[in-house]
């Protein structure tokens, strides 16, 4: 191909594309509008406590058992990981004013997961390190993509030295499928029938937030517990243990209260009622974190749209997009949401990039 693969988003199936396709000796860029690498992968440092940890405010683990692309690209790159603690007492809380439960699992109740030390972004990181310098744009917004009557695709975007028109060999689209058909123009249309098969994909997390409190230990294993908490009293309707290897403790929750609520709400307010639910379920010891990191996805432009507010009931059954007419093979989907497998996971993310590459090659 003497036209570069143009790779609209920078998250992990973007970046692992590009991956494939360099070390397969084919020339790419990888376009992206938000001014940091991953996506919905954020990793943050403790606020002001630049020793304390790095936390994920998107994905968290992965399973080892059951998503082999992600053990083995870990392992490829050289990366640390522990274990997800799971050691411990589970937390019930129910609605109302009844008493919080406190319950012993047997022995092989919770799956094995693992986390990655210092936060997914080292694999973001540790993928883009292996393309050549220059591949990744930062800051740069596609905005159209276009074919000419000869088959020639253009892609129109725009950053801070203005608007850029490339010409491309083939689109790879790896970012949320609702964003792509809202966000960009094409021309000719894409099918009615892709079009409407892209819109019913909900953005994994896009309704969601995520909130890590960041302990100078983590206290609660002293008393026997997990850190993990199920609860229909909210705000977090799920809590998980998020602490490093060692020093400090935190736990991490995702939310259970929708984001038009949490809208209402306000920031500062939805972070008040975490701090109350904390102290109400692991005591006066949790109602001062030393860190609070908070994520709406949600109020994320470049993860949400507006049909994407609406709590999901259930696990989203994905599947791969696939472009037909003039559009075939020119214009490729990527992402979680087109994974025929583990869509929403990193596994997802991972395969989707696989699938899009051999479609190239």
């Amino acid at each position: 191909m003497n036209d570069p693969i143009i790779i609209v988003g920078a998250g992990l199936s973007g970046l692992r594309a590009a991956s494939l396709l360099t070390s397969n000796g084919i020339e790419c860029r990888v376009l992206e509008a938000r001014g940091r690498l991953g996506g919905r992968v954020l990793s943050e440092a403790a606020e002001g406590q630049p020793d304390a940890g790095t936390y994920d405010l998107g994905p968290t683990w992965f399973w080892p058992e059951h998503e082999p692309l992600m053990t083995n690209l870990v392992s490829e790159l050289g990366l640390q990981t522990l274990e997800q603690h799971t050691k411990g007492a589970v937390l019930l809380e129910q609605a109302g004013s009844e008493p919080v439960q406190r319950h012993v699992l047997p022995e092989g109740a919770v799956e094995r997961s693992v986390r990655l030390v210092h936060g997914v972004r080292t694999l973001i990181d540790a993928v883009a390190d292996s393309l050549p310098h220059g591949t990744v744009e930062l800051e740069t917004r596609v905005t159209a993509i276009r074919m000419s009557d000869d088959g020639t695709v253009v892609v129109e975007a725009e950053h801070a030295e203005g608007k850029e028109t490339i010409r491309a060999g083939a689109v790879i689209l790896a970012l949320p499928p609702r964003i792509a058909v809202q966000r960009i123009e094409f021309s000719p249309s894409l099918p009615e029938e892709l079009t409407r098969s892209l819109l019913e994909k909900p953005t994994w997390m896009a309704g969601q937030a995520k909130v890590v409190a960041v302990y100078d230990r983590p206290f609660w294993r002293e008393e026997g517990l997990s850190g993990q908490v199920m609860s229909w009293a909210g705000p977090l309707q799920e809590i998980h243990d998020a602490s490093p290897p060692e020093g400090h403790g935190a736990l991490f929750g995702f939310f259970g209260i929708p984001a038009e609520r949490r809208g209402e709400l306000g920031k500062e307010r939805t972070l008040q009622l975490v701090l109350e639910q904390l102290k109400r379920l692991f005591g006066h010891a949790a109602e001062r974190p030393i860190s609070l990191l908070y994520k709406d996805w949600s109020s994320d432009p470049l993860t949400a749209v507006k049909e994407d507010a609406q709590p999901l009931t259930g696990f989203p059954d994905y599947g791969p997009a696939e472009s037909s007419g003039v559009w075939e093979r020119k214009l490729i989907f990527a992402g979680t949401e087109t994974s025929p497998e583990h869509g929403g996971h990193l596994e997802g993310a991972l395969r989707s990039a696989d699938s899009a590459v051999r479609n190239l090659l």
